[in-house]
């Protein structure tokens, strides 16, 4: 029976770090495996993507893409699961399901700018919900299943120029009105 105080790794699974410019015979002496003079013999190198003064293959290639920084990040929530979860007892259907209940219930972790339904899976319950936004099937599935959804008013589109224009035109007379 092994002792507490026997204990130990299996042979090779520590292994030692290499201790460089110790003397010559240890192979790694003197200028411990960093050939002589230049900049990466000494300490405190950056050249990571350095190539010698030729112009680096990250600016040699073109830019590509886009980030929005004002794009909104949904937390998604699946048919499947909302269903699972009024199963389970962790949500009530006869109460309006919001982002707060779902972060309460542990459904989800983050409301980030709102929760998002998608249609994966199979809703039977009848449920009231009141999200930022759903798909089109998964709006569906609710009403077809008796329940129904509460979404935020959509953006309306933005004026065409001329339309823009003329509304310039309509606060200028309104304004010379006064």
């Amino acid at each position: 029976m092994t002792k507490l105080h026997d204990l130990h790794d299996n042979p090779g699974a520590r292994k030692d770090r290499v201790r460089v410019g110790r003397g010559i015979g240890s192979g790694l002496g003197k200028t411990a495996g960093r050939g002589q003079k230049g900049q990466t013999s000494r300490s405190g190198v950056s050249i990571a993507g350095f190539e010698g003064g030729q112009m680096p293959i990250h600016m040699r290639l073109p830019k590509r893409g886009f980030n929005n920084i004002s794009r909104r990040e949904f937390a998604e929530l699946n048919l499947g699961t909302l269903q699972a979860m009024i199963d389970a007892g962790r949500l009530d259907a006869k109460s309006v399901i919001d982002a707060d209940a779902l972060v309460a219930a542990k459904v989800i972790t983050h409301k980030r700018d709102g929760v998002r339904l998608l249609a994966k899976g199979a809703l039977t319950a009848k449920v009231s919900l009141k999200l930022a936004g759903a798909s089109a099937a998964a709006k569906a599935a609710v009403e077809a299943a008796g329940g129904s959804i509460e979404l935020p008013a959509p953006k309306p589109a933005p004026l065409s120029k001329d339309e823009a224009k003329a509304a310039r035109a309509d606060a200028r007379a309104a304004k010379a009105a006064k």
